[in-house]
């Protein structure tokens, strides 16, 4: 996942916890605000009856005292608690209610629970939810708000009569206001999302094309040699970032630069006497009579002389590649390449070498010599290694041409995998000193491969073998001036 999508995505949960802190917010105010105003509405109504000089006994009057001083949108009820055989553990139990609604409950009436009554003839007031049955089978949810009073005018004989004066709103209005509420900040919250992920994307890709540029080319510093990163012409950190970045390149420039003047100026120097001292042994064993002791000596002599001279031809071509190698990039038929190499190395090898290709033709963009000397360093040391058979495999993932060298050596073990391509090391440094080994020929190879736009990789198990695997750029077709 790329710092664009990061950064939108980050940017979408913060505004995700924003709005649904904001809008939980806005629908718990909401709420509150509606049930208290509705809590007022009954606290209002129920104040309107029990203000009135005399709340007649149970009978049709107090229906007509409801239906004249409640509003139409408020129902109202009047349950009458006569007490029967009253005892101090339960009221409820002991008490008929007999209920008198108003004529806007349409016949109906309040379904309040025993709990409810209870707690009514504990406290004197209760409030709660209840149930009106509907026409239609579906019951109404109220909110009801109910008083205990004393009856006037009672008989003597139910002196001990309270009435309970129940008053009640649908809560629909309210629940439909909220799931309204509810669904247009889902609908607004969705388009905000929507929106700011596209701006805060298509910002972002604006903010983050300078690095963008700047990382393409630091990738082509590793190809195209120490070009140098393009400054934006503002005073921002990407800018910063980009000046930082050349100040360093220039370093690393110079560095390199003076490291690849030694090690070519040391080169140089050390080939003059290498050459001379072999060209007198030469003499020497040819020329002159010398005892069997002295040409012992003479014969180390000559093969030190000759290992000094193919590092000090290594060390060249290091620093060729640190200065900057000048290739003839051209197209290069790989199974031409390769079976030469084979043939090359097969007239000295008591083993086998095979070349394994496709049979159509296979070009790759590189330089036909630089690329023999990656194959051949390849195959060179596989037969160091001890092999008895080698295999050079042509594949073609997609556009890419990958070449394994494969050998059926001892293997190498896996700590040494990762330091096979650094300069000087070797796995067995006794093998490679008397093999005339001198720890740069991978390094080499690798330098040529990156320098050509192509990978190297090495897959190893003990006892099992060894295949380095070359990835370069395929060329679809041979020109048609080459054919």
């Amino acid at each position: 996942m790329n710092l664009r999508t990061r950064i939108t995505l980050l940017t979408l949960l913060i505004l995700s916890l924003s709005l649904l802190i904001i809008g939980a917010s806005v629908y718990a105010l909401l709420q509150r605000y509606l049930y208290q105003t509705l809590r007022a509405e009954l606290r209002d109504a129920v104040s309107q009856v029990v203000n009135q000089n005399d709340i007649p006994f149970p009978t049709g009057n107090s229906a007509e005292l409801l239906n004249k001083v409640l509003p139409p949108s408020v129902y109202g009820e009047v349950d009458i608690l006569i007490p029967d055989r009253p005892t101090p553990e339960s009221f409820v139990n002991n008490y008929e209610v007999i209920p008198v609604p108003s004529r806007s409950l349409g016949g109906q009436r309040m379904l309040l629970t025993p709990n409810d009554y209870a707690t009514l003839l504990q406290k004197g007031e209760v409030w709660t939810t209840a149930q009106l049955p509907q026409a239609d089978g579906q019951p109404q949810r109220l909110l009801v708000y109910g008083v205990l009073v004393r009856g006037k005018n009672a008989p003597l004989n139910l002196r001990d009569t309270w009435l309970a004066i129940l008053v009640a709103k649908p809560l629909r209005p309210i629940e439909m206001t909220l799931a309204e509420l509810s669904r247009v900040f889902l609908f607004v919250s969705i388009l905000v999302l929507t929106l700011v992920g596209v701006l805060t994307y298509v910002l972002v890709g604006k903010t983050l094309e300078p690095l963008e540029a700047i990382a393409h080319k630091a990738e082509e510093v590793s190809f195209k040699g120490w070009t140098r990163l393009p400054v934006p012409d503002t005073n921002d950190e990407v800018a910063a970032v980009a000046r930082a970045l050349n100040r360093m390149l220039d370093r690393l420039e110079h560095a390199f630069q003076a490291q690849s003047r030694f090690l070519a100026d040391a080169s140089h120097e050390l080939r003059t006497p290498i050459t001379a001292i072999l060209g007198h042994v030469g003499y020497l064993l040819r020329r002159t009579p010398v005892t069997e002791t002295q040409r012992e000596s003479l014969d180390t002599i000559r093969r030190e002389g000759e290992r000094m001279t193919k590092l000090v031809t290594d060390l060249l071509d290091l620093a060729g590649s640190e200065g900057g190698w000048r290739f003839d990039i051209r197209p290069v038929e790989l199974r031409e390449l390769l079976e030469e190499i084979a043939a090359e190395y097969g007239r000295t090898f008591d083993g086998q070498i095979t070349v394994t290709a496709p049979e159509d033709e296979v070009w790759v963009e590189a330089d036909d010599q630089r690329l023999h000397q990656v194959f051949a360093n390849l195959v060179a040391n596989a037969i160091k290694a001890g092999a008895r058979r080698v295999e050079l495999r042509v594949l073609l993932p997609g556009d890419r041409v990958v070449v394994q060298v494969s050998d059926d050596g001892p293997g190498i073990p896996p700590e040494h995998l990762p330091h096979l391509f650094e300069r000087f090391y070797r796995v067995d440094k006794a093998r490679d000193r008397a093999a005339g080994g001198s720890g740069l020929g991978l390094a080499i190879v690798k330098a040529i491969v990156e320098a050509l736009g192509g990978e190297v990789w090495v897959e190893s198990e003990v006892g099992r073998g060894t295949t380095f695997s070359v990835s370069l750029r395929r060329v679809t077709a041979r020109p048609p001036h080459q054919r």
